[in-house]
Parts: C-alpha cells; structure tokens; sequence
C-alpha cells in the first residue's frame, strides 16, 4: 500500500516510481552525538552524509518519511543560478556578490550531477531548460540575458529565443519569446532523495523518520534536541526544516514562509509530439510561475496555480487541468494519471535563509522555488562548515533576509492578498 504523507496531499507520480523507498525507524531513546540534524529532506540528508563521510557522529530526525517535503515532491528543475537573473542581483547588491552568487548556483549544479554520478544514481536527468514569456514588455530583458550571462558571468550555454522558436520547441502559440538554457537539466528529485538517504546511512549516520523534534534549545554549551522518544545531545545542530518549520524555531518561521505549490502528470504524450519535442523544462516569467517539463519517458509534468495558499484544494486536478489547456489546448481532455502538493519555503527576497539562530544552532532553508540544487549543496556546505569553514556557505550568511511584515498571525493572510495580487497583474 502507498504511504500518504500527512503533511502532502496526494500520491506523486515521484512515489509512483521510485521503485523500492527504504523505511528507517524512529528514535529509540535519548542520545549523545556531534551533530543534530532536524529535517530529512536534501539539505538535511546532504549534511548527513557529508560529516558522516568525515568522521563526525550524526543524528537526524524527521517528523515524517524522508521526501515528504519538498526534496521529494518538487518540480525537478535545477536552473541556472539563483532565483533572480545574475543582473537583477548585480543592481541590488554588486557585480562582484552576484558574481559569487552565480558562480555558487553553478558548482550547486555540478555537486548534485557528480554525486549522482559518482553513486551510479538514475536521477533521469534531462537536459534542456526553457525559460518563457507571456508579456511583451519583457523582451528587451530577456535579448539581454544570455548576452550579460555569457560577457559578464562567463556562462555561455544560453541563447534568446524569438517567437517562431519559442512555440516550435514549445509546440505551443501561448508565450511570446524565451531563453534556451542548454547548460541545465531536469531530474527525478524522488529518486535522487532515496540514494542520498541510503548514501548517508552507509556513511554511517543514523537516520531515524516519524519522529518530531518538539523544542530546540541551547542547554550547557550542548544543542538539546527534545522529541516525544527522548532527547538529542549535540555539539552542533542543524535545522533542515524548510517550509515545514512550524513553531519549532521562531526565526526561522519568522523568515521562511511555506507556500503550496501542486503539480498533475499526464499519461505518455506519444499522440502529442509538439509538446516539448526535445524535452526541456520550462518556466515562465508569472510571478505565481507555471513550471512544466515532459519525464525522461514522455509524460507532461505541470505545475502551478493561480495564487498560493496554505489549503489544500479538493480537486487538485481541476486546477492543473485549466493551466494546461491554456497553454496546450489539445490537452484538455488529457488524463491526470496522479496530482500531488506539498510546501514550498520562500523569504521576502527569494534567497536562502542561513543564518546561526542559536550559538552552535544553524537554520538553512527559503529556497524560493530554486531548491533541487541549492538544497543539496548547502547541505554540503554546512558539512564543510562544521569540519573546517566554508567562504561559500558564509556568503549566503551575509545576504539580507528581512522576516515577513505582520507577525506569525497576520503574516499569512498578508502573503496571500499579495500573491492573488500578483496573480491578477500576471493576468494583464
């Protein structure tokens, strides 16, 4: 029998096919370690295998099944570089820190290829991104891109598409120019988490699921770690919780805000060879983005909605459905072989959230949509953090993250009157 995720509508076409998903058992009484972690999603189970890999004694928890998060259920996008365009950041923060900034996506990209590699893991990782746009006014912002990505960031895989390549590589007359990313893929993010995990475990961490952190305190010099089975000692500790940190820790609840995100598969499109003819995942330029790509073997995957919320709508379906025959309307009747949902954690600037919320206690997550490859590579850096510093983790310490206006009660309703505002002006 499938596992329903408590905290994730919906079977994903991810757990649908993943092939055999190892179960690891809950905490069994209180224990002493060098690192806590909290959280078993990619950022978590990285850091795991990592410092495990070293020597270091680790713990991790998770409330739930490890890919019940977002690691498990998300888009399978890698991207290029951060949230925003490498130009958007240079005007805000400097060439040389958008530079740094790119430059980390980067070796965030090559880390999640080479880990999986080096394990012989089947990721199906696709090449090809796409991203689109629906508004004319953006075009002179999107010729520009792979000029300034190419001139001034030193990546050279990208170029602009017009209209007449856009709805050719598309199979659709719905966006208006692109940029082709030749240098970025897509993967199987399920399949990933599940050799991670095991990667892990064979490190020799000790992974426990279905068992909830409750507080998170600094006790003597010690990181405590307080579940319903016992205790958890640690000189360091991490909190990997992303969208899902609930009350646990109020900074990083105050700075990360879980938003839904849900996303249908279709059957094989072998009657429909237009779309996506050569494969790519596309984004598009909505600030509530529509995100879609086809699997390894020919299935659309879409995801999106129309404005973000906290609930969980009855019929996912019906949602997914409508977005899909906007853009191809020869899908309309198009079976939705498995609709899914999950939390997705973003700050008010669309950048990670890393910061030290406790001494010895560091909390990373917000990764806004461009997780699949920041997650796992953060992880990684906390890892070099612990056992030596990381320049790179610290670059990410020293962005400006402001918390979300309006407090744990109001923050919510705020966010969603901003996002359906959003939502309309993606409309004109």
């Amino acid at each position: 029998m499938s596992w329903q995720s408590p905290i994730s509508p919906g079977i994903s076409w991810y757990e649908a096919t993943v092939g055999e998903r190892p179960e690891y058992p809950p905490m069994g009484g209180s224990c002493e370690t060098d690192v806590a972690i909290v959280g078993g999603g990619f950022t978590g189970l990285q850091a795991a295998y990592h410092l495990a890999s070293k020597g270091v004694r680790v713990v991790l928890i998770d409330a739930h099944r490890f890919g019940d998060g977002a690691s498990g259920r998300n888009g399978g996008q890698l991207g290029t570089g951060q949230r925003a365009w490498p130009e958007e950041l240079e005007e805000e923060i400097g060439y040389e820190r958008s530079k740094g900034l790119f430059d980390l996506a980067e070796h965030a990209k090559q880390h999640v290829l080479d880990f999986a590699a080096a394990r012989g893991l089947d990721i199906e990782y696709v090449p090809g991104q796409m991203n689109v746009s629906h508004k004319r006014g953006l075009e002179k912002d999107y010729r520009a891109n792979p000029e300034i990505a190419a001139s001034r960031y030193g990546y050279t895989h990208s170029t602009f598409m017009d209209r007449a390549e856009t709805q050719e590589r598309l199979g659709s007359r719905f966006y208006l120019f692109g940029v082709r990313d030749t240098g970025t893929g897509h993967i199987h993010p399920m399949k990933l988490l599940v050799g991670l995990a095991r990667a892990a475990a064979e490190a020799g961490a000790v992974l426990h699921e279905k068992t909830a952190a409750t507080r998170i305190e600094r006790i003597g010099g010690k990181a405590v770690i307080t579940t319903a089975r016992g205790t958890i000692s640690a000189d360091r500790a991490l909190i990997a919780c992303n969208a899902y940190i609930g009350n646990l820790e109020p900074k990083t609840a105050a700075h990360v805000m879980p938003i839904r995100s849900f996303i249908g598969a279709t059957p094989v499109l072998d009657k429909f060879p237009k779309v996506l003819p050569g494969g790519e995942a596309v984004a598009d330029s909505r600030f509530v983005v529509r995100y879609f790509r086809k699997s390894r073997d020919g299935r659309l995957l879409f995801g999106g909605r129309e404005a973000y919320t906290a609930d969980n709508p009855r019929d996912m379906t019906q949602h997914i459905r409508r977005q899909i025959t906007e853009i191809y309307p020869e899908l309309a009747d198009i079976e939705i072989t498995h609709a899914w949902g999950g939390s997705v954690g973003i700050t008010m600037p669309r950048q990670p959230y890393v910061r030290e919320v406790m001494p010895g206690i560091t909390s990373i997550g917000g990764y806004s949509g461009h997780g699949v490859m920041l997650s796992n590579y953060c992880g990684k850096l906390f890892a070099e953090e612990v056992t030596g510093g990381s320049a790179e983790l610290d670059m990410l310490k020293s962005l400006k993250i402001n918390a979300f206006p309006g407090g744990l009660s109001l923050r919510a309703p705020l966010l969603f009157l901003a996002m359906t505002w959003y939502a309309f002006r993606d409309k004109l």
